[in-house]
């Protein structure tokens, strides 16, 4: 059953119009009046709903049912992710997505080749939270994650009041899977670099701050990829996979 994003109110029995981009969506699919389709709005749970008016530019749908499915990761996941370049970005949304990340934090780092505008900044979040909902719809997930305003690396790392920050270096003495294996399942936010790495001043700086350095084994991982294998990992150790 197709499965699509609404970002406004559902009730069961109301007739909705669907968004343009879905009304799209439903035409690509060669769906037809009486067919059902799963709706979902990020509050949690989803909406069984039957097409009830397909014009060419007009999709319209009567919501029937309501289940509260639910199948996010019993512990709360941030990705913050150093501002990779080109569209590494929207890969790695995407699929970190699809792995349960609750939030999503950019962070500009000293070796970031990317540097955002303030407009920029605003079109890439656009298109970044459009990623998040297109992997949700894909994943079955009924809440969306969060994404976060890009943030320098020194404001980030300066905040007090975050659960259990995870700075995955080479220089890490201790495995995070062996980390994982000794501790229980909580709330995390993983911290990966740009291309380069962070600075061994930034390293530092994070870890005078409380940063919790980590390795993910003997091999360098890129930066696309390191965040999605310590996300597999930590969900392979505390009973996700």
């Amino acid at each position: 059953m197709p499965r699509f994003f609404c970002p406004f109110p559902l009730t069961v029995g109301a007739v909705i119009t669907l968004p343009d981009h879905i009304s799209h969506h439903i035409h690509v699919l060669r769906l037809a009046i009486g067919d059902t389709i799963t709706l979902f709005n990020g509050d949690g749970g989803e909406y069984v709903a039957t097409l009830v008016i397909l014009e060419k530019k007009r999709a319209m749908a009567e919501v029937k049912t309501f289940t509260p499915r639910d199948v996010e990761l019993p512990y709360a996941v941030t990705l913050a992710q150093a501002l990779p370049e080109g569209s590494k970005m929207d890969w790695i949304i995407e699929k970190a997505v699809e792995l349960g990340v609750a939030a999503i934090q950019p962070i500009a780092a000293r070796r970031c080749v990317v540097r955002l505008s303030a407009e920029r900044t605003a079109r890439k979040l656009e298109h970044w939270n459009a990623i998040i909902a297109a992997a949700s719809e894909q994943s079955g997930r009924n809440r969306l994650a969060n994404l976060g305003e890009p943030a320098e690396f020194s404001d980030w790392i300066g905040q007090q009041d975050l659960h259990r920050r995870i700075l995955l270096s080479p220089r890490g003495e201790q495995s995070l899977s062996d980390w994982a294996r000794h501790h229980p399942p909580q709330a995390v936010a993983l911290l990966i670099g740009p291309e380069g790495g962070f600075t061994e001043q930034e390293e530092a700086a994070a870890i005078s701050q409380g940063v919790l350095p980590l390795s993910m084994g003997p091999r360098v991982l890129r930066t696309e990829t390191a965040g999605l294998a310590a996300l597999s990992a930590l969900n392979a150790v505390w009973g996700e996979i």
